[in-house]
């Protein structure tokens, strides 16, 4: 690889000494072989074949090839200099129904993939659940139904079982209010219902299923416990207007305090199970739960790319799909630079963020385990794929993190988001994330200008 002469000009900001540097991906995003070796369907797989759901039915069966092609990809990685891979396992592949006996074969990918990363030196951080639940689930509810929580510890302990020997880090869920209020009240990701009641029960069980999954591992003698929320900096329109940060408030507590509350401080807000209980109460929530949810975890995921601006503005239509019970509410249309994605670029509201959370909850180590932008890029004349406008995105919110290092917060790594380009949710393949260019017809990989400069970032330690 050759240095690439686009990364910015500004220098000299050095990152803690241990200072994690990795990339993310997801299964369902990248691994193919929807059909192969005992996998069972997902709800994505039954999503994406919905007609109208996904940008031109686009679905993963093929993806990026990932589990045939995982042996280069790694050592793409152990060339950017990469010390930590994050990935998802797939509980389909791990059981196929969901429950009963564990599929071997599917577990023998995942054996394969960590002796891979760590034969190059590739710290391996599981994520147990990254959206493509078994359909045999939501075919008896989903996240709506309570089985599905208490099934999944089963599965969380029968992957540490095969894997824990290598993996110190394991994450339960990646982003569960996506997989509660997108999929479960808007719609627009699966299993693609629009009942918000649904949502809230989702969220409950999505909880519930991460109390019960850390007290199975930390019984089996898992190392490192965490879960990642894609936690929203919900900021008001007007500061010094209280409507407005009552806006905030009822935006933060069904983005961020319905999971922060009860599985770091003790239990739901009173204000969030409040506005629920509009929603046809909460028959969900069961006496000792919250004791459940509220394991001791050792580090909190942090996915962060943009912020929320909103206000209180009478007759104004909010989003009661992502937020249900938000009319009134003005959520402000992105200003200024924007992502491929139409999502504002506001690296500062990353380190206020941060600084939020390292306040509320002293003493939990913090992981950035997503960030990264959406551009429509690709190679030009000579081969070259030259994406400054990424690279431009990642520097500015490393020095975000870097800042609300520097004010205190313990932030242990950061994971750009992703690796690959891949599949994006409902956007099909239109939506390029990767640091990585992927030729989805002949699966050829091109680093992209923004890994070689990020290849550079992590050999200086440092912008």
């Amino acid at each position: 690889m050759t240095t690439t002469d686009a990364r910015p000009a500004r220098t000299g900001l050095t990152f803690p000494p241990g200072f994690v540097w990795g990339s993310a991906t997801a299964a369902y995003q990248i691994e193919g072989a929807a059909n192969e070796d005992g996998r069972g369907p997902s709800i994505w797989d039954t999503f994406s074949r919905t007609p109208g759901k996904v940008y031109r039915g686009h679905t993963g069966d093929i993806a990026c090839d990932h589990y045939h092609r995982y042996r280069d990809d790694v050592a793409m990685m152990a060339d950017l200099g990469l010390a930590s891979y994050r990935f998802s396992v797939a509980w389909p592949r791990i059981q196929p129904d969901g429950t009963g006996p564990v599929n071997h074969r599917g577990l023998d990918f995942y054996d394969r993939l960590v002796d891979e990363l760590v034969g190059k030196g590739i710290d391996p951080v599981v994520t147990l659940y990254h959206w493509d639940l078994p359909q045999t689930f939501e075919d008896r509810g989903g996240w709506t139904n309570r089985e599905t929580a208490e099934a999944f510890a089963d599965y969380a302990l029968a992957v540490h079982q095969r894997l824990g020997d290598r993996v110190a880090t394991w994450t339960t869920l990646n982003e569960p209010w996506c997989s509660a209020f997108l999929g479960y009240s808007t719609g627009r990701h699966a299993p693609g219902r629009q009942e918000p009641a649904a949502a809230f029960a989702a969220a409950h069980h999505l909880n519930l299923a991460h109390g019960l999954a850390v007290a199975a591992l930390r019984g089996a003698g898992a190392r490192r416990l965490g879960v990642t929320l894609n936690l929203a900096s919900v900021l008001p329109l007007d500061p010094a207007s209280d409507a407005d940060q009552a806006a905030v408030r009822l935006v933060d507590g069904l983005h961020n305090r319905i999971f922060l509350g009860p599985m770091l401080a003790g239990g739901y807000p009173a204000d969030v199970l409040t506005h629920a209980a509009r929603f046809g109460g909460t028959p969900w929530l069961r006496p000792g739960d919250e004791d459940l949810i509220g394991q001791p975890i050792d580090v909190l995921g942090v996915n962060y790319y943009s912020p929320t601006h909103v206000g209180a503005r009478p007759g104004a239509p909010g989003r009661p799909g992502d937020y249900p019970g938000s009319e009134g509410v003005e959520f402000r249309a992105p200003v200024g630079p924007v992502t491929d994605m139409n999502w504002q670029i506001e690296p500062e509201a990353l380190t206020a963020l941060l600084l939020r959370v390292a306040r509320d909850h002293p003493g939990l180590p913090l992981l950035i385990t997503e960030n990264g932008a959406a551009y429509p890029d690709g190679p030009g004349p000579d081969g070259r794929v030259a994406d400054t406008e990424r690279i431009a995105y990642l520097d500015g919110h490393l020095r975000a993190c870097h800042d609300a290092i520097a004010q205190g917060v313990d932030l242990r790594g950061y994971h750009v988001w992703s690796l690959l380009d891949n599949y994006e949710w409902a956007e099909g393949y239109r939506k390029r994330f990767g640091i990585v260019h992927v030729d989805y017809r002949t699966q050829e990989r091109t680093p992209k200008d923004s890994a070689l400069w990020f290849r550079d970032v992590i050999a200086r330690n440092g912008l």
